[in-house]
């Protein structure tokens, strides 16, 4: 009678080679997914991230670094004007340089958004003694002419900026309504505002200043 045969069990090594092309495959869906959904969250025209997105960042450095937060607006002046003027292909790169040079400002020490329109919104950590001389850098890096293919329109953007130890909290939706009330109050001077606790009084939808576009919708006063 024959000798039984034995089965043999499939070695180590194959079972691992025949893991890994599964294990990257996965690794390569979960990398796309995370990309997909990072795009998502992004805007289109700026690359910036959007409200949601920089809200959530913002967030994490009012909480975490109050003493050297800034959150900061910024509205490009008479862009209405520049589309109308320059067509909308203009406008659009206008706010794509506006966006590139607010990102390059903030760096690795904070985060930038587009919260909509010719809004801007930066939170940064900048240890108070430089706030000044960093906000007239960002003023003068906005105002720098932009080349929109075939000639250089002129551009100018208002500043609000609101710093925790300045207004007397840590909210951000706060130090929004804060920066957001400075902004205006310097509205065309060229001249970065920091806000104080008074800025932060002033009536606002949705932490922005009453009366300014978007705030007839309904919301709580944040």
């Amino acid at each position: 009678m024959p000798a039984p045969t034995l089965l043999r069990q499939p070695s180590r090594t194959l079972v691992i080679a025949a893991a890994v092309p599964l294990a990257l495959a996965a690794l390569a869906d979960d990398v796309r997914v995370r990309r997909q959904l990072e795009a998502a969250r992004r805007d289109p025209l700026t690359g910036l991230h959007l409200r949601d997105g920089y809200t959530h960042r913002a967030r994490q450095i009012t909480d975490r670094h109050s003493a050297d937060a800034l959150v900061i607006l910024v509205d490009v002046d008479h862009f209405k004007q520049i589309n109308d003027t320059h067509g909308h292909a203009a406008g659009d790169r206008v706010l794509a340089a506006t966006a590139q040079r607010l990102a390059a400002w903030a760096g690795s020490r904070g985060i930038a958004g587009r919260l909509g329109g010719d809004e801007f919104a930066a939170t940064v950590r900048i240890h108070p003694a430089h706030r000044r001389p960093l906000l007239e850098e960002l003023a003068a890096a906005l105002t720098v002419p932009v080349d929109v293919g075939d000639h250089l329109v002129d551009v100018a953007a208002s500043i609000g900026a609101a710093a925790p130890d300045t207004v007397g909290t840590t909210d951000l939706s706060l130090l929004q309504r804060a920066a957001d009330a400075a902004m205006y109050a310097g509205k065309h001077t060229g001249r970065p505002v920091l806000a104080d606790r008074s800025h932060a009084t002033v009536p606002s939808v949705n932490a922005r200043r009453l009366g300014r576009p978007g705030t007839h919708s309904l919301g709580a006063g944040a």
